[in-house]
């Protein structure tokens, strides 16, 4: 049978009783023959519980010691999930994310992995153990404990499945799969068999929440086939396979519509029109540690321009500040912001063989009436900024222009 690699998130295992509804399911897998890796997350809401104990003590909690703590909590999970297959009579091994040895980098909170010692597992599959590992943790060179950062479970089940070779990584969550939009917005969207890695990667990026996009990058790096899962209800979920595994004839022009409420506006006004303003610009944003979305540069009067980007909505006050601070340097008249506005992607490799998709996408909203204030486009994305008031309208109208209102559970029609 297969190796397979299963991860559970925190709300699949947010109790005693989900954790033995997640050995009930492994302990079905293994006894169908297959051979299984479990990957856990913290049980839900242990994670913040913990940091706000760390900021009890300190308001910026030293790194290290935070990673030292938070870890303990995929410690716990671990060790009842291992208890729980005992007694089903399943022999089951639990494992830090050291005693795997998951080697990482020394980046505490947002350590990325470097390599991983596969013999302890192999051992434990070949004498018909389920190895349980605690997810978004390792350990560096030195011996320090280190955590990946957010949504980490994923990254680490990923990076077991690619060194062990698995035949599928399983992610398993509250949604039973990959939509082609968020189906609490939009009833009416529906559950994709199957999506390609650079599709989920641009969904992951653009706002949709099922899957870290870290984890998915890493699927693709090493063509791990990927697939989402309920913990809750049974069912195929989505496969996040490889471009060539899905016949061109079943991809649709658009897979899916990502947004994102998160983005705040900023319009630097009269910035000189001359080589290397630019850098001028985002060079302090950058320093600043802040991530940069989407840019649009307009030509104005008198040789200068607006030059507008957009930034992450926690980051406007200082990303304005910063700015602010540069002004002279810069040559700029003044700082705008906003922080009302939602971006709206558009995501499919279909659209890399037709024409047309962005015509459709602005006539649908402008016969809704809903301004575009800026656009950007990649090989298989466009993304559009609005008005955040409109999201809902502008969703659920790409929606159905796209044709993607079916009743279909599957990609293929």
């Amino acid at each position: 049978m297969s190796l397979l690699v299963q991860k559970y998130g925190g709300t699949s295992v947010g109790s005693v009783e989900r954790i033995e509804a997640v050995a009930d399911r492994v302990s079905r897998f293994h006894g169908e023959g297959h051979d299984l890796v479990v990957v856990v997350s913290a049980m839900s809401g242990e994670t913040n519980r913990l940091i706000a104990l760390a900021k009890d003590i300190q308001d910026q909690p030293d790194p290290r010691e935070l990673d030292v703590l938070v870890s303990t909590g995929e410690q716990v999970t671990i060790a009842l999930l291992s208890m729980a297959l005992k007694k089903r009579g399943i022999d089951a091994r639990s494992y830090t994310g050291g005693q795997v040895r998951v080697l990482t980098d020394s980046a505490f909170n947002k350590a990325r992995i470097q390599h991983i010692d596969v013999d302890r597992m192999q051992a434990d599959l070949q004498a018909r153990r389920v190895v349980v590992v605690a997810g978004f943790q390792g350990m560096d060179g030195q011996g320090n404990i280190t955590t990946l950062g957010r949504g980490g479970s994923d990254t680490t089940g990923v990076a077991l499945a690619a060194a062990l070779k698995a035949d599928e990584c399983q992610i398993y969550t509250d949604v039973d799969g990959v939509y082609t939009t968020d189906p609490r917005m939009v009833p009416k969207a529906t559950r994709l068999e199957k999506i390609t890695f650079e599709e989920m990667l641009e969904m992951a990026s653009q706002g949709s929440k099922v899957l870290q996009i870290r984890s998915v990058e890493f699927a693709g790096k090493y063509k791990v086939p990927l697939r989402v899962l309920s913990s809750f209800d049974e069912g195929p979920g989505t496969l996040i396979t490889l471009d060539e595994e899905i016949n061109s004839m079943e991809q649709p022009l658009v897979s899916g519509i990502a947004y994102n409420r998160d983005e705040a506006k900023i319009t630097l006004v009269g910035v000189p029109d001359m080589p290397g303003v630019a850098s001028k610009v985002l060079g302090p944003i950058g320093a600043a540690n802040i991530e940069v979305d989407v840019i649009v540069q307009n030509v104005a009067a008198n040789n200068t321009n607006d030059l507008t980007f957009t930034v992450h909505r926690n980051d406007l006050a200082r990303a304005k500040a910063v700015l602010e601070a540069n002004l002279d340097s810069i040559g700029a008249k003044q700082v705008l912001t906003a922080d009302n506005i939602a971006k709206v992607s558009l995501v499919g490799v279909g659209m890399r063989s037709h024409a047309g998709v962005a015509a459709t996408m602005f006539e649908t909203l402008a016969k809704d009436n809903i301004n575009i204030q800026m656009i950007t486009t990649s090989e298989i994305k466009i993304s559009v900024i609005i008005d955040e008031r409109y999201l809902e309208l502008a969703v659920r109208g790409l929606h159905t222009a796209f044709g993607l209102d079916k009743k279909s559970t599957s990609v293929a029609e």
